[in-house]
């Protein structure tokens, strides 16, 4: 099995049989994702094995701004005081069933963080916000150091410092 994470391509990819048990997700990667990209509203990766191109997972990246008066005390007190901060936002995460429980969730997720991170050498962003689906989510995200916003605990973000120093670690 050779596995790649790379940028959706709707005439590559194979997300038809694609189910992660959400329907609200796995209609997104079906129907709505290959739109997303188009339009540069978000930009979808795909995790595949190779040569069948059969999505196993995928996770979605755009632009977000954050509220300063949302975030923790300790990591706003460092910001300057502008009402709207950069950052980026994790908006969908999923795996398929057929591939839960085998750390593919894990695998995509660092390679978020780090597509995230790498980015910040080109455009600013002090954070990664992830939207968490349900309270398994909310779990999976905080066991990797992300905080929830004060006023949304569905809403999760860690800072790009934290995930420096994961990937210094």
């Amino acid at each position: 099995m050779t596995l790649k994470i790379e940028l959706l391509d709707r005439n590559k990819h194979d997300r038809g049989n694609f189910d992660c048990g959400n329907e609200s997700l796995n209609n997104y990667i079906r129907k709505q994702a290959s739109q997303d990209l188009k339009r540069k509203v978000a930009t979808i990766f795909v995790l595949i094995e190779q040569p069948d191109n059969q999505v196993f997972a995928y996770y979605t990246l755009s632009s977000y701004i954050v509220e300063i008066e949302v975030l923790d005390l300790n990591l706003a007190k460092k910001l300057p005081r502008y009402p709207l901060l950069p950052a980026t936002l994790l908006g969908r995460l999923a795996v398929d069933k057929n591939y839960q429980g085998k750390k593919f969730g894990e695998l995509i997720l660092i390679d978020a963080l780090k597509k995230s991170l790498d980015a910040t050498l080109q455009i600013a962003s002090l954070a990664v916000v992830a939207e968490a689906i349900d309270e398994n989510a909310v779990t999976f995200y905080k066991k990797y150091g992300f905080q929830q916003f004060k006023n949304n605990p569905m809403k999760l973000y860690i800072s790009m410092k934290s995930i420096q120093n994961l990937f210094d670690s």
